[in-house]
């Protein structure tokens, strides 16, 4: 289970470890909550995440799909170098707001 901070507007989620194919199914229904709950700001800080898997990136995007059909938006911050040149590399840089980490 990830820590979750939410608000009025927006909801933080920190899944504090890899988004690969062994957690994917618990972090996927626990997005699904959050998304199937309000429209609002979903940010992810992935602190601590140092890889994301092709499975993995199946579940943001679902996400953020789910969350643009609805004018909701998903934020992904503190995102190591190594995941935001994946990002960048599959163009996905174009769809989702991403913030690398200030380190």
């Amino acid at each position: 289970m990830s820590n979750a901070k939410e608000t009025q507007e927006m909801i933080t989620i920190k899944p504090g470890r890899d988004i690969v194919s062994s957690m994917v199914l618990e972090f996927r229904e626990e997005l699904r909550e959050v998304v199937d709950r309000k429209d609002l700001l979903l940010t992810l800080d992935l602190d601590g995440v140092q890889m994301i898997d092709s499975m993995g990136l199946g579940v943001l995007i679902g996400a953020h799909n789910s969350l643009a059909k609805r004018n909701a938006r998903l934020e992904l911050t503190n995102i190591c170098d190594d995941i935001f040149n994946l990002m960048k590399n599959m163009r996905l840089d174009k769809h989702f707001s991403i913030r690398q980490s200030a380190k």
